[in-house]
């Protein structure tokens, strides 16, 4: 013992805080070893073993008539399909390519969820055509791809316009209309989509082609014998102001045989009376 002032120090006091000094700090080494030994194999199990696994969840969104094992057979997945074998670019491709499907979405959620989104084509308009011999209609969508051939389906409305004056030379599913007529269809599938009751009120729309490029259409109004020619757009605020001529051409009891609105200034003929016997 010594003693310096009025503090005294005890050696034996000072020696025996070392051995717990020495046990708490190999203690602590002990505990971050095996803490990092535990991150080590979680991120192991994470990043290495996990993607390697098949999926734990796969969600499919699809429509009527195109099920969940015809969607992943189609998009290449398999059962034992996992993160790291899934190639969503591929997937999405290979089901965009099918006739039914305006787009596809594959959606990888690391490690081990994969949601796949399909966006079903809608018709716009349908057209009558020879198909193995036999007048059947044909539904084709705002892309102007046909998509179905003969008969209804829920993706089919009952109030859908007939456009004539279409030549098919062989129709088939996934088959194109030109793309000059791709403005045209956008347009119907925006009033079908505001305003079906506008569409409701045309029985058929020709498309009257010119000599070299382009076309003008006819609108043929379903509970009024006036035809109405326009030019190759469609919208809905045209489709409303012709239906309000209309209107007044019936409240006024004016006889016309068709009214022109491809000039600025709308024009009309007027039907002759029939002779007097």
């Amino acid at each position: 013992m010594s003693m310096s002032g009025d503090f005294i120090y005890s050696e034996k006091a000072v020696s025996a805080k070392r051995p717990i000094s020495r046990g708490f700090e190999k203690g602590l080494k002990r505990l971050i070893l095996i803490a990092a030994v535990i991150l080590v194999a979680e991120c192991i199990w994470l990043f290495v073993v996990s993607p390697c696994m098949p999926f734990s969840t796969v969600e499919v969104n699809t429509f009527p008539g195109f099920d969940r094992a015809a969607v992943l057979a189609m998009a290449g997945i398999g059962e034992r399909a996992s993160w790291l074998t899934v190639d969503t670019a591929a997937a999405e491709k290979a089901l965009a390519g099918f006739y039914l499907i305006k787009s596809a979405r594959v959606i990888k959620r690391f490690p081990d969820r994969l949601r796949i989104y399909l966006e079903p084509r809608r018709a716009v308009a349908f057209s009558l055509a020879p198909v193995s011999g036999r007048m059947l209609p044909v539904f084709f969508d705002q892309d102007g791809v046909i998509f179905k051939i003969g008969g209804e389906d829920s993706m089919v409305s009952p109030n859908l316009p007939i456009i004539s004056g279409l030549v098919f030379e062989q129709p088939g599913l996934g088959t194109r209309l030109p793309s000059v007529f791709g403005s045209f269809l956008s347009g119907l599938e925006k009033i079908g989509t505001n305003s079906p009751e506008l569409l409701s009120a045309i029985s058929e729309i020709r498309i009257n082609r010119k000599p070299f490029d382009g076309f003008d259409i006819t609108l043929y109004p379903l509970h009024n014998p006036v035809k109405v020619r326009l030019e190759n757009t469609l919208t809905e605020d045209i489709l409303r102001y012709v239906l309000l001529v209309l209107d007044v051409f019936h409240a006024e009891e004016l006889s016309s045989g068709e009214i022109d609105f491809r000039s600025s200034v709308a024009s009309y003929t007027i039907k002759e009376a029939p002779p007097d016997e």
